[in-house]
């Protein structure tokens, strides 16, 4: 079948060392800029510096604290100073959970309800300020699309939203700045890339050459990378990491294919009740989903066995090859090394029913026993 899509990314990138200079190519005097960060790491690796030098002479002020799952409670208060202020203008400084917090608060500024409105689908997002990013972190391609994710603290749920009027206008993607990442922090990203084009790409068999080979040319990247961990402190293994995570998720690879998401739906749930990071949900989650779901699925796993790792195998060693990636850069892929409670079950399960997902993946058919299958399977 012939694909039918239309692709929107407005985004301009300014990739490359020195490049947040290109502020002030987005910005005016006359604006009054919040500078939005998280838990401060920008001051010390010296981005921070960097951005307050460019912005000499304009008129912003700051807000920091946003965590590493940004909550609707703290992404409030900044909605607060926005408000109160006369914000026009929102620079977020960091990764993706700094730049998905920014996204809502782009909308909920200007919306004169209750801004989870965008997460829980009571309202579509009509409007928002102007948004731009400084790339730290690389892994969600936020800085190039139009997702966001928030957790709500008081009701443990982790909720998503869409809209076009988030898009950042622009996004500073210069590697240096990930020199002080910790290997967490980079092992993180190199999953979040990995699962996020696997969420495209392992569905079903498309006619599009450009489509899934961009897929399996970004995926052999983060396998290649993976394999040289040991140089995870160069500048170009940090450069090749920054934009094949921006690549993975600005909204091509995914345009006119059929798309699955359930390993990112569970993933949340996982976060929102436990904390785990989001890539460590992630590879919990896909291996354990890809083998409940290997009839469905079949034909593309074996081409991510020879396309992406270069062997021809059966489906069972090539979802154990995709584990072993993940462990080879320290994420593990069983729930039980991490922070759980013997309730797994019992509060995500649920969760998944009361946030609309009974019928998920590429045919819609990963209903909730087959989620609770999944999860099972996941503390091996």
């Amino acid at each position: 079948m012939s694909l039918t899509y239309d692709f929107y990314n407005p985004t301009t990138i300014h990739f490359g060392k020195g490049q947040v200079s290109s502020l002030v190519k987005h910005l005016s005097k006359d604006n009054k800029i919040l500078v939005v960060y998280g838990g401060g790491s920008i001051k010390k690796n010296g981005v921070y510096d960097e951005v307050s030098k460019v912005l000499e002479g304009f008129n912003w002020t700051e807000f920091s604290g946003v965590e590493a799952n940004p909550s609707y409670e703290t992404m409030n208060k900044a909605v607060e100073i926005v408000k109160n202020e006369g914000i026009d203008f929102i620079l977020a400084v960091g990764g993706g959970s700094v730049i998905d917090g920014c996204k809502y608060l782009a909308a909920a500024s200007l919306y004169d309800g209750d801004g989870w409105d965008f997460l829980d689908g009571k309202a579509e997002v009509e409007k928002a300020l102007p948004l731009g990013v400084v790339l730290t972190l690389p892994a969600t391609g936020s800085e190039s699309n139009m997702a966001s994710v928030l957790s709500r603290k008081k009701t443990d749920e982790k909720r998503f939203f869409y809209s076009p009027f988030v898009f950042p206008q622009f996004a500073i993607l210069d590697s240096s700045f990930m020199n002080t990442l910790s290997d967490r922090q980079l092992a993180n990203g190199l999953v979040d890339a990995f699962v996020h084009i696997c969420e495209q790409y392992l569905t079903k068999i498309n006619t599009s050459l450009v489509h899934d080979g961009y897929s399996e040319t970004l995926l052999k990247g983060l396998v290649k990378l993976a394999k040289d961990w040991e140089n995870r402190s160069d500048a170009l293994w940090q450069e090749n990491l920054m934009l094949l995570a921006n690549q993975a998720l600005n909204g091509f690879i995914g345009s006119g294919v059929v798309q699955d998401w359930a390993t990112h739906f569970i993933g949340h749930e996982l976060t929102a009740f436990y904390g785990l990071d989001h890539a460590q949900s992630l590879a919990v989650v896909q291996p354990q989903l890809l083998r409940v779901m290997k009839e469905d699925k079949n034909e593309k796993i074996l081409q991510l066995g020879t396309n992406v790792f270069g062997q021809k195998g059966s489906v069972e060693e090539i979802i154990v090859m995709l584990e072993k990636l993940y462990e080879s850069v320290g994420i593990s892929t069983n729930l039980n090394d991490y922070n759980i409670d013997d309730k797994v079950i019992e509060n995500v399960i649920p969760a998944l029913k009361s946030h609309g997902m009974s019928s998920m993946g590429e045919n819609e058919n990963i209903t909730l026993d087959v989620s609770e299958k999944i999860l099972k399977m996941t503390m091996k």
